[in-house]
């Protein structure tokens, strides 16, 4: 599962700036192992230190005790395996979870599949992708999810079809 992706470089001991998916942010610094992963090329990384700092989430992995060593991680998203992760909540899902699922309006016009999500500085956004039309972005907050039902594969948005 992808949690973040390394943004940055940070001082001069090799540490790195972290663009964290989690919420609350720091939560991606609960983990002590991190998959780095480029181009489909995953490797282990073991976290030494975090912290939270006015400039974000910020990481010290062992092994990269430099400026340069931490710039060439730049760009590599930070996984973990799914089994290291907690079980949802009652009424809460994790967004890879919800990939693949039918897409429907709350009139029942079926509006695609869910092909991933992105994240913007003002929300999270559900790409979904329609045969032969261009896809849909879609904010996902609670104004627009009428019913996530992982049992019948199917995701009820309070959006028109036709946009």
């Amino acid at each position: 599962m992808v949690l973040g992706k390394i943004a940055g470089t940070f001082g001069v001991s090799g540490w790195v700036k972290v663009t964290s998916y989690t919420e609350p942010l720091d939560n991606i610094l609960r983990f002590r192992t991190w998959q780095l992963g480029r181009a489909g090329d995953w490797t282990v990384a073991c976290v030494s230190e975090g912290r939270v700092t006015a400039k974000g989430v910020l990481a010290k992995l062992e092994g990269i005790d430099t400026p340069e060593a931490a710039r060439l991680l730049v760009g590599t998203e930070i996984g973990v395996w799914r089994r290291e992760l907690p079980s949802p909540a009652a009424g809460e899902y994790y967004l890879s979870d919800l990939e693949g699922l039918e897409v429907v309006n709350v009139g029942g016009e079926l509006l695609g599949k869910i092909d991933h999500f992105r994240t913007t500085p003002s929300t999270t956004v559900v790409i979904v992708r329609r045969q032969g039309r261009p896809d849909q972005w879609v904010p996902f907050v609670k104004d627009r999810i009428v019913r996530i039902d992982l049992l019948a594969g199917r995701v009820v948005l309070d959006w028109p079809a036709d946009l």
